[in-house]
């Protein structure tokens, strides 16, 4: 019986339950050192000067370490559209520019001799002004760098020869959306460690989304080949897009191990990781739509202001994103867009969960709403007025996304009954009309996104052992998203082969030959495809070897992937079985491996999930407090592997949509001080404001890969946050409430309905 399609249970979970988890942290080393970074308490500052003479003189300290000292980098730039003034330096280079960037290394025989340490490490800032406000920092004469080419811009981006044409709209509105920053909060902070060995080479400890591009940038700062570093990555406590490249501070873990000559760890604590691990969102996004009064929309224009933080990196990429998702499932005649990514004295920006994507959906989800409104239309009259049709895929979208295959149409139907839609109108209209203090919000979000966007190809080895027992390698790097358990259960279903029976190994580079990183959702369609493929090859390599077992030719022998008997075709009772395979291969192979089959999947493109979120929340108009009591999900993402899994993916990523809408954003004052630096005041959201999510199945096969897989382990985001953001603003509609940004808090929520009131 096939396992493809069924809840099998994650394999993976009972070590972790048991505290048996390889977590970074919990590594043991021959006589480590523990290295705490001083980080900036000033938003921006000329660095006179760093007198470390006392600390180097407490107890347990080996090293303090600041810019002057090294001879290694620089580190890479993310982007090469960047201003190569931007670049930043590993520690601190004479100015600082956001609170917690990493201005001296102090290296001692404990973490908390270290952090003691780093008080009485004086530094002599000369203040300068700061620019925290993204579109402040447009035109502002505070410039974070000098010899740039435009000001603190660090890059502009435009759909070539694409413009909108509004002229001939019959309506035309606008909406100006902020995409509010966020930080990524995952359980383990950036932990890694560093030893050289006795083989010469540097082992590094890794908390991250994939080993092989760690590896290659260490070496890159380090300027060494990287066959001399191998990097291993095996647990990770949470990432969601936020370490799938490693800060400077774990990069130059390796040549501070050197120096000391003894292996060193790095494990910051939650407020340093706050304000040092990269920031997610941060958007200001200007939305212009128009079309007829009958709901068509015929022109659309998105301008994007992006926050890059302090240095330009991942996030300062975003836009692109946003470009090619533009239209999301419209059928849109003309469409512009352009996109300026700006420096401030912030932390710096980067991926989280959607990268871009979640943003281009909240983008064309307000307009549409907000058209809807403008000509009085039920907005999911006017969503479905503009799908574009089953019948125009596979098609190229003005912006140059290869949209595989869409059932929009039919996602929003499955969402809209599933609601009891109609029936919520009804109670929403009820409740207006009787002037009740606590109104309902219904709203819809309808979205397609883009993945395994970046990086289309994957490794994946199959390996036969003895006993008949089967070894797996992949490239793919997991951090809770379960594939060990899918790996294994698309291997049992290829050779027949029980999962109890099948290892699985990742995260580490000299054990795995190749692989990239676990993002994007990318993982199932291609890990899983290389996998997938390389399973059935080792299956044609054992029928070579089953067949002289049975003295039958190979096109004669089938295998029972029930039985994982192989046998001749019409004679299921005698047959040649895995553990027959291995002992034959034994006898005739000198060689460290029996039989072995890899794979490494190239696709073709990425792939375009798409689904419908529905929304309802119960306002109190009193108070401003917002409820979310339903979340209906039609995430349609082609041929589902595992519902579990799937579930659990979707189910997250639903969880930090509601968050973003609702509770979560990361702010500073006017002198770039971060005033949300732990979870007391950081509001990560939990499962006491989350109902039960409501899913509703839908599966459109790709043809982009034989699984006709697409990702989904980001769609949950891409579809909630606009669908909650809409339901806040419908149930205050009626008051003349046409748009509120997120987060959207009591307080937030209170008073537009007192100046709505005045």
């Amino acid at each position: 019986m096939a396992l493809r399609g069924s809840s099998v249970k994650r394999r993976e979970d009972a070590p972790l339950l048991r505290g048996d988890g390889t977590f970074v942290a919990d590594l043991e080393f021959d006589n480590p050192a523990y290295v705490h970074y001083l980080t900036s308490t000033i938003a921006h500052a000329k660095i006179r000067s760093i007198n470390s003479s006392a600390a180097i003189r407490m107890p347990g300290v080996l090293d303090i370490i600041t810019n002057s000292d090294l001879d290694i980098g620089p580190y890479p730039s993310a982007n090469p559209l960047f201003d190569e003034a931007m670049v930043r330096p590993l520690l601190a280079d004479q100015r600082v520019r956001f609170v917690g960037e990493p201005v001296a290394a102090i290296v001692a025989e404990s973490a908390a001799m270290a952090a003691d340490a780093a008080e009485l490490i004086e530094v002599d800032y000369e203040s300068l002004d700061v620019v925290v406000d993204v579109e402040t920092a447009l035109d502002s004469p505070v410039l974070l760098f000098d010899g740039t080419s435009e000001g603190n811009v660090v890059c502009r981006m435009e759909a070539d020869g694409l413009s909108a044409d509004f002229d001939s709209c019959e309506v035309v509105t606008e909406v100006r959306t902020v995409n509010n920053r966020l930080a990524p909060a995952p359980i383990e902070t950036r932990v890694a460690a560093a030893e050289w060995r006795s083989d010469g080479r540097l082992h590094c400890f890794n908390a991250g989304q994939g080993p092989h591009p760690v590896r290659a940038m260490i070496a890159s700062v380090l300027r060494i080949e990287k066959e001399q570093v191998r990097v291993v990555s095996r647990d990770v406590g949470g990432s969601f897009g936020a370490k799938a490249r490693p800060s400077p501070e774990e990069a130059i873990l390796g040549w501070i191990s050197k120096r000391v000559n003894r292996p060193v760890v790095w494990i910051p604590s939650r407020s340093d990781d706050m304000v040092g691990l990269g920031h997610g969102r941060g958007q200001v996004q200007y939305c212009r739509i128009g079309g007829t009064h009958d709901g068509d929309i015929t022109a659309y224009h998105l301008h994007v202001v992006q926050e890059a933080g302090a240095y330009p990196g991942g996030g300062a990429g975003l836009p692109a994103n946003a470009r090619a998702m533009l239209t999301g499932c419209y059928d849109i005649q003309s469409v512009g867009f352009s996109s300026v990514s700006v420096v401030t004295n912030t932390t710096p920006t980067g991926a989280y969960r959607g990268a871009g994507r979640p943003e281009a959906a909240a983008a064309i989800e307000r307009a549409v709403d907000a058209f809807a409104l403008e000509i009085g239309m039920d907005p999911t009259e006017v969503r479905r007025r503009n799908f574009l049709s089953p019948q125009s895929f596979p098609l190229v979208t003005k912006t140059g996304s290869a949209y595989d295959s869409g059932e929009y149409e039919a996602s929003l139907d499955a969402a809209l009954v599933a609601s009891n839609y109609e029936g919520l109108r009804t109670e929403q209209a009820r409740r207006r009309l009787n002037k009740e203090t606590r109104l309902l919000g219904i709203g819809v979000a309808s979205y397609v996104e883009r993945t395994a966007g970046a990086g289309r190809s994957e490794y994946g080895g199959v390996e036969l052992l003895s006993g008949g027992k089967l070894l797996a390698r992949t490239g793919s790097s997991p951090y809770g998203q379960g594939h060990h358990t899918a790996w294994a259960m698309l291997i049992a279903d290829a050779t027949g082969v029980p999962m109890d029976d099948i290892e699985v190994v990742h995260g580490d580079t000299d054990e795995i030959p190749q692989g990239s990183i676990t993002g994007g959702s990318r993982s199932v369609q291609l890990a899983g495809t290389a996998i997938w493929e390389s399973s059935a090859l080792l299956v044609d390599r054992a029928k070579k070897i089953a067949a002289d077992l049975l003295e039958a030719s190979e096109e004669d022998l089938s295998l029972n992937t029930d039985s994982g008997l192989f046998h001749v075709v019409g004679t299921p009772s005698i047959g040649v079985s895995w553990q027959d395979i291995a002992e034959f291969a034994e006898t005739q192979t000198d060689g460290p491996r029996l039989l072995h089959a890899e794979e490494v999947f190239d696709s073709e493109g990425p792939t375009f999930p798409f689904g419908t979120h529905v929304a309802l929340i119960e306002l109190d108009i009193e108070t401003g407090a917002v409820e979310l009591q339903r979340l209906i999900a039609c995430d349609d993402a082609g041929v589902i592997l595992n519902p579990l899994l799937a579930d659990g993916q979707v189910h997250g990523g639903l969880a930090q949509g509601a968050a973003q809408a609702l509770v979560e954003e990361f702010r500073y004052d006017e002198y770039g001080n971060p005033l949300t630096t732990n979870f007391a005041d950081y509001p990560v959201i939990s499962a006491t404001e989350l109902p039960m999510f409501e899913r509703v199945v839908l599966e459109t096969p790709t043809h982009i890969n034989p699984l006709g897989a697409k990702g989904i382990g980001e769609s949950g985001t891409v579809g909630a946050t606009p669908a909650i953001q809409n339901a806040v603003i419908d149930a205050l509609s009626h008051l003349g409430v046409r748009h509120l940004d997120m987060p959207l808090t009591p307080e937030k929520v209170w008073r537009e309905i007192q100046a709505l009131a005045t």
